[in-house]
């Protein structure tokens, strides 16, 4: 059988499952996640993202790069059979257990993306991934592929990211604006990066990332058959992208220097004919 992903990406998948292994114990304790309001009941899914997916009451849902699980278990109170995917064993680990101790039958995979379909057998109603995603993932167009073989015919897929256009700006500390640092167009090779806030050894530190363009996110979905239904752009995104940004009470970060002047974050939404 044919491996999911060539052989070329293996070191680099290697390094960022390393380095998502090591972010479990950091997230979890972290306020950002807000690991003790998910215990005590909080649905901590954005009102957006709940707006645009749909009510999920009874239906089946597949998470893709679930991280530890804390999104699809919120999906699953809202009455979803759902199903998290990730590829880091320690994410996986924490997910069963926060899983159990809830009283949830929210199901966790072990795989990653490319591969699942070797280790998952379902069509599902909905296909869910948000927040930090795409840049992980080397190839799209297998990436759509993966989507369109676990949608039911008249499924639905949805996708809350960072818009691509928000990659080429520099996020150096000392950035007081935008400043170009990176291309748009992707070169085919990974980013790598060293988190300096990491306390892991340095070599263990390493991540790697690639760049996708709208066209490259839009032609994958529709090559694999999916109708696109809508595509929303916000000058608002999920995470501190830049210093000089300030976090509404909304939730949402925005510019405090060129607020407006370009998109943060997009939603994709599509359908399965």
């Amino acid at each position: 059988m044919r491996p999911p992903v060539p052989a070329r990406w293996a070191p680099y998948l290697e390094a960022n499952r390393r380095r998502w292994d090591e972010m479990v114990a950091l997230n979890a304790a972290s306020r950002e996640y807000d690991l003790e309001g998910v215990k005590r009941g909080r649905v901590r899914l954005s009102l957006l993202e709940r707006r645009e997916v749909g009510s999920v009451r009874g239906k089946s849902l597949l998470h893709l790069q679930c991280h530890f699980g804390i999104d699809t278990m919120c999906w699953s109170r809202l009455g979803a059979r759902a199903t998290g995917v990730d590829f880091s064993p320690a994410a996986i680990r924490l997910a069963r257990e926060l899983s159990r101790d809830l009283g949830l039958d929210t199901r966790f995979v072990l795989s990653d993306v490319y591969g699942l379909p070797r280790v998952l057998h379902a069509r599902l109603d909905v296909v869910y991934t948000s927040m930090g995603v795409l840049s992980w993932l080397p190839d799209l167009r297998r990436w759509g592929r993966v989507v369109g073989h676990f949608l039911k015919r008249g499924g639905v897929f949805y996708l809350l990211d960072s818009h691509p256009v928000s990659h080429v700006f520099s996020d150096e500390p000392n950035a007081e604006g935008l400043e170009f640092a990176a291309p748009y167009f992707p070169s085919g090779r990974p980013e790598r990066f060293v988190p300096g806030w990491s306390k892991a050894p340095r070599k263990q530190r390493v991540q790697y990332n690639w760049q996708h363009t709208v066209e490259d996110i839009l032609d994958s979905l529709s090559d694999a058959g999916l109708r696109i239904e809508f595509v929303h752009e916000f000058p608002y995104t999920f995470w501190k992208a830049f210093p000089f940004m300030r976090r509404g009470r909304d939730g949402w970060w925005r510019l405090t220097r060129g607020h407006g002047r370009v998109p943060l974050m997009m939603s994709v939404r599509a359908s399965k004919p």
